[in-house]
C-alpha cells in the first residue's frame, strides 16, 4: 500500500517552518491559506501558550534610515510591534534572553518560552524571556497593505534597527526596574534567517546585544542555491537518496530528450498528462525529499510524512494495482538508458503511486495546469494584510536572500531534484508579485560578515544534516572553527534545522527523548551563557 502523508498538515508545517524549502503551486498557498486557523485550532486542544503569555504591543518607528534613497519617500510614523515576555524565572539582576521570531506569526516561536531553549536558559540564569516578532509577519504591520511601494520597509538594516530599538526602549509590565539594554545584559539567539539575524546584530550593535546565540544562522545569502540538497544526499536515508535520484535522472533524461512522444508516455504514468509546462510537472516531484528539513528529534514538531515518503522509495513493489504500468515504465526506463531491473521498475512503480495518492489525487479541478502551474500573475498581485504568510518573505527573497533551490547540481553529483528547475522558472514569482528582474542584491546581507562572521560572545551552532548547514559559519567552503567560551561553536551530530530551539517538559523525558546530543547541545548553550554572563561583572549580575 501506499502511505500517505497527511496532506494539509505538510503544508501547514511548511508555512510554519523557517525558512520556506522550495517554491510551492499556487493552489497549495490557497490551500495553506484555508487550512491555517484549522491548525491552529487542532493545536488548542493542549495548552495553548498564547493563554498563558499575553501580547504586548511596543510603539517603533517605521523607518530607522532617512538618509537611504531606497526608502523614500521616508516614514516619520511609528507601528505596534508585537512581543511576549515570561518573568516566571526572573531574578533581580538576571539577564533578557529574546528569542526572534523570524519570518513567521511570532505566536509560533511561544513553545520555546513555555518548554524550549528560552525557558531552558531563563530558568538557569534567572533571566526573563522574550519572543520579539518581526516587522510584516504576524500583526506587525508598519504598512495598511503589502503594495510593492510598501514593501520597501521589509530590510535586513530595518528589521535589525527596529530590534535594537526594541532592546533600549522596551517597558515589561510588573517589572519595576530599568530592563534595557545596555544597562541589563541582554542576549539574543535566533534559529535560520533569524539566526542569521542574531549574529548579525552582535556585530552591528555590540553596545546592545552582550552577547548572541546564531542557531543554523543563514549568515551568508545565496542567490543560486542548489547546495541546499547537499546536506540531504549525504545524511537522508541512502536507499531513499538513491531511489529519488533514479527517479530524477530518468525524467531528466526523458524531458531533456525531446522526444514529445515518450514525454507524454512519461507525465501519463504520472497521472500528470495535462500538466504542460515540463517544469511544472518535475516541480510536483520535489515533494516528498523536501521534507527532510521538517524532521526532528521532538514528537510534537516532526513531520513523519518524509520517512513515509521514503518508505515508499523501495525496490518492493508495494502495490499490485500498479503492475499494469511495467511494461510502461520499462519503456521508460529504456528510453533513459537503464537495462530491465525488476527493483529499478518498483522505484519508479512506488513513485507514481506515491505521487499520485499524495498530490495528483488532490487536485479537484479538471485544469492540471491550474493545479500545478508554480506561477499566477494574478494570485501573485495580491497585496492585502492577510496575503503576508508568502508575500513577505517572497518580498525577503526576491531584494536581498535570494536561496533559490535549483537543480543546479554540478555534473558528478546526481541530483535529489530536476535539473530542469532553474533560475527563470523558480524566480518567475518575483516578476509577478514585486516587477523585480534582476538577482537579489545578496550583498545587502553578506556584507555584516557572511561565511567569516565573528565577534566574542557570538555563538555558532548547527546541525551538520541541515539543508541550510551550506549557508552558515558551518558550511563546508567557509572556514574551520575551534569553539572557546568566548566564541562557541557546536555542530549537533545528525542534527538539522535549529533542533537545540526545541524542548519538552520534564515529565516527557525518556531515555532517548531528547536526544543525547540535544541534551548536551542545551547544555553546552546554558554553560556558556553561564560564563558570559561572569563577564557582566558581579556588581550587575549574581547568579
Amino acid at each position: 500500500m501506499y502511505f500517505p502523508v497527511a496532506f494539509g498538515l505538510f503544508f501547514w508545517l511548511q508555512a510554519t517552518a523557517a525558512l520556506l524549502n522550495g517554491r510551492k503551486p499556487v493552489y497549495q498557498l490557497r490551500r495553506e491559506a484555508e487550512q491555517r486557523n484549522a491548525a491552529r485550532t487542532l493545536a488548542k486542544r493542549d495548552v495553548n501558550p498564547e493563554s498563558l503569555y499575553p501580547a504586548y504591543n511596543i510603539s517603533v518607528p517605521v523607518d530607522f534610515f532617512h538618509n537611504e534613497t531606497r526608502y523614500e519617500p521616508h516614514s516619520n510614523d511609528t507601528f505596534n510591534l508585537r512581543y511576549w515576555f515570561d518573568a516566571s524565572h526572573y531574578k533581580q539582576g538576571g539577564p533578557v534572553f529574546v528569542l526572534l521570531g523570524g519570518e513567521t506569526d511570532g505566536a509560533d516561536r511561544l513553545p520555546f518560552l513555555q518548554k524550549g531553549i528560552v525557558a531552558q536558559v531563563t530558568q538557569a540564569t534567572g533571566g526573563l524571556g522574550v519572543i520579539l516578532e518581526h516587522r510584516y509577519y504576524g500583526t506587525s504591520f508598519p504598512v495598511h497593505d503589502l503594495s510593492v511601494e510598501n514593501m520597501r520597509f521589509l530590510s535586513t538594516e530595518q528589521a535589525l534597527a527596529e530590534i535594537d530599538y526594541f532592546a533600549r526602549n522596551v517597558e515589561f509590565e510588573g517589572i519595576d526596574h530599568d530592563m534595557t539594554a545596555p544597562r541589563t545584559p541582554w542576549i539574543v539567539y535566533g534559529g535560520s534567517y533569524a539566526g542569521a539575524q542574531a549574529a548579525f546584530l552582535r556585530v552591528v550593535y555590540p553596545e546592545t546585544f552582550f552577547g548572541a546565540i546564531s542557531s543554523s544562522g543563514v549568515t551568508k545569502a545565496i542567490y543560486d542555491y542548489w547546495e541546499y540538497f547537499e546536506p540531504i544526499r549525504q545524511f537522508a536515508p541512502p536507499d531513499c537518496v538513491k531511489g529519488t535520484q533514479l527517479v530524477v535522472d530518468v525524467v531528466d533524461k526523458i524531458l531533456m530528450g525531446n522526444n514529445t512522444d515518450k514525454i507524454a508516455e512519461l507525465k501519463a504514468a504520472f497521472g500528470l498528462g495535462r500538466v504542460s509546462n515540463n517544469k511544472d510537472f518535475v516541480n510536483v516531484l520535489t515533494n516528498g525529499i523536501y521534507g527532510w528539513q521538517s524532521t526532528n528529534w521532538d514528537p510534537d514538531t516532526n513531520w513523519p510524512g518524509f520517512f513515509e515518503y521514503c518508505t515508499n522509495m523501495t525496490t518492493t513493489l508495494l502495490d499490485d494495482s500498479y503492475q499494469s504500468l511495467r511494461p510502461t515504465v520499462q519503456d521508460l526506463l529504456l528510453t533513459a538508458g537503464y537495462k530491465n531491473d525488476t527493483g529499478l521498475e518498483n522505484i519508479m512503480l512506488n513513485a507514481i503511486g506515491y505521487f499520485g495518492v499524495n498530490f495528483v489525487s488532490v487536485c479537484k479541478s479538471e485544469d492540471q495546469n491550474e493545479c500545478f502551474t508554480l506561477n499566477n500573475a494574478t494570485y501573485y498581485q495580491q497585496d492585502d494584510i492577510s496575503q503576508y504568510a508568502w508575500r513577505s518573505w517572497d518580498y525577503q527573497v526576491c531584494t536581498e536572500w535570494g536561496y533559490i533551490q535549483t537543480g543546479n547540481t554540478p555534473p558528478d553529483i546526481m541530483p535529489l531534484v530536476s535539473r530542469l528547475l532553474d533560475i527563470p522558472y523558480l524566480t518567475a514569482f518575483c516578476v509577478d508579485a514585486f516587477n523585480i528582474s534582476t538577482p537579489s542584491d545578496v550583498s545587502k546581507v553578506n556584507k555584516y560578515g557572511a561565511f567569516d562572521i565573528e565577534y566574542p560572545r557570538l555563538a555558532i551552532i548547527g546541525g551538520n544534516a541541515d539543508p541550510w548547514r551550506p549557508a552558515t559559519p558551518l558550511a563546508d567552503a567557509a572556514k574551520k572553527r575551534t569553539s572557546t567560551t568566548e566564541k562557541p561553536v557546536l555542530e549537533i551530530a545528525h542534527g538539522v534545522h535549529h533542533w537545540e530551539e526545541n524542548g519538552i517538559f520534564p515529565n516527557q523525558t525518556t531515555p532517548i527523548l531528547p536526544p543525547y546530543q540535544i541534551v548536551y547541545a542545551q547544555e553546552f548553550v546554558k554553560n556558556f551563557v553561564v560564563e558570559w554572563l561572569k563577564d557582566w561583572g558581579s556588581e550587575h549580575y549574581e547568579l
